[in-house]
């Protein structure tokens, strides 16, 4: 891809840009991103850390995730936009929410994650690949 990914969250105060290829990307159906999307999901791709740029201020919400290994969730103490995620199962990543790229379009997921915590209501694009819970290593 190596396209310029520039994002942001509602407000307009937290901003980021990246210009490297994501290392993975996802659906997470995980009941803790069911709760922070207010949806079925949330949509993510990892980049490496130290390739984003950020401005403005973030603050972080840490929990354990459902793989047991704390996720630090970052957001806007404006608007509240949840941008990031650092899962500490995956060093040095960043998880970026797709929803707040300037140019969702950009977001291609490849797999969905969690679907044993997927809603009945909830549709998956079949052609994506499946984990009930996080993909093998």
């Amino acid at each position: 891809m190596s396209t310029l990914l520039a994002g942001g969250c509602l407000c307009g105060a937290v901003r980021y840009q990246c210009s490297v290829d994501p290392v993975w990307s996802g659906n997470c159906h995980c009941r803790d991103c069911q709760r922070i999307s207010g949806g079925g999901y949330t949509s993510t791709f990892f980049v490496p850390e130290d390739s984003v740029a950020i401005t403005g201020e973030v603050k972080y919400y840490e929990k354990n995730g459902d793989s047991g290994h704390p996720v630090r969730r970052g957001f806007c103490p404006t608007c509240g936009s949840q941008v990031f995620g650092k899962p500490e199962i995956i060093p040095g990543v960043l998880g970026i929410r797709a929803g707040s790229l300037d140019n969702p379009e950009l977001y291609q997921p490849a797999m969905d994650i969690y679907t044993a915590s997927a809603q009945s209501w909830d549709f998956m694009n079949p052609d994506l690949l499946k984990f009930a819970q996080l993909p093998p290593k």
